[in-house]
């Protein structure tokens, strides 16, 4: 799969990830509102992925002859949860003083650096995941996307299932919705289907009746932000996961690459969670599923307690560790 993210000739390239499953689109953004409004609908999603956006908006500001800062401080907040997107702005930036080449050189370099940490990290969690689990071919659940589509390339959690589907040890993936967007049924099935990796797409309420009837080895997420004690933001539902996880003595692992940590964060209680629109709960596919004026609830993210996690794991190893 090419990169979810790159550049090419003067302008960010994407993979539009509210086209698939329907549509493989790729979409050329020129100017920073084209990639904020990219990065707010979801278009590029995804921790990492969010990273080198960030990066590669100020690289454009930077060539366009922008008002750099100020267009990066609104890349930073389109936003709030995933603490790669303001790490990407901020990184590029150290580099504005040697001029827009130096920060285009610099995005481009992140990009790489993240296939590479992506990689590591999820084979690091692999072993993780195989220390904790049987050796046999394992039946692991997803949540949300975590694959290449949410990286530069490669994935976190769900490059844990590239590297143990290499080695013949992945049975099958149950694949939550994730509601709203089913980024799980939209992507992260899509991407199972490319690899070959049996799948099966579940209701996010069937989570814990898949684990009490035994259908589950290993619960494996990714994380928008790591606070410094371990606590985990991510796509909401994840919480929930992990209780159930935790009654059924199921592993729970989160991957992520160590730029999704915040330490200036002290536990989750301080992350900032993101809520969207109710349209995303009201309507479906311009069709309306609730009664008009409905109050809505849609918080993007939820918290995650370090004390419900098995492992968080990064390039470095197990974090905390």
């Amino acid at each position: 799969m090419r990169r979810t993210i790159d550049w090419a000739d003067g302008a960010i390239v994407i993979v539009d990830q509210v086209a698939l499953p329907g549509e493989y689109r790729i979409l050329t953004l020129r100017t920073v509102t084209e990639l904020v409004d990219a990065i707010q609908r979801l278009a590029v999603r995804g921790a990492p992925a969010l990273g080198a956006a960030g990066a590669l908006g100020v690289a454009l500001a930077a060539r366009q002859g922008d008002d750099v800062r100020a267009e990066a401080e609104r890349i930073a907040h389109a936003r709030p949860t995933a603490v790669n997107l303001a790490w990407g702005v901020s990184r590029a930036l150290t580099q504005l003083p040697h001029g827009a080449d130096a920060v285009l050189a610099e995005a481009q370099s992140m990009l790489d650096e993240d296939e590479q940490r992506n990689h590591t990290a999820s084979a690091h969690a692999a072993e993780v995941v195989l220390d904790a689990c049987p050796r046999r071919p394992l039946r692991l659940l997803s949540h949300c996307n975590t694959g290449h589509l949410a990286t530069v390339s490669w994935g976190t959690a769900l490059g844990v299932v590239w590297h143990l589907h290499e080695r013949g040890l992945v049975e099958s993936v149950l694949v939550d919705e994730t509601r709203p967007l089913l980024q799980g049924s939209r992507l992260t099935a899509w991407e199972l289907e490319q690899a070959g990796v049996p799948y099966r797409v579940q209701p996010d309420g069937a989570a814990a009746t898949a684990m009490a009837r035994g259908l589950v080895d290993c619960v494996l997420v990714g994380a928008d932000r790591i606070a410094a004690n371990g606590d985990v933001a991510n796509k909401i539902g994840t919480y929930s996961l992990a209780i159930a996880a935790a009654h059924h003595q199921v592993p729970f692992v989160v991957v992520a690459p160590t730029s999704t940590v915040d330490k200036a964060i002290a536990t989750g209680a301080d992350i900032t969670i993101e809520e969207r629109a109710a349209t995303e709960l009201t309507e479906f596919g311009g069709t309306q599923i609730a009664p008009k004026g409905s109050a809505v609830f849609n918080p993007a993210f939820d918290v995650t307690p370090h004390a419900l996690i098995t492992a968080v794991v990064t390039e470095d190893g197990v974090f905390g560790s």
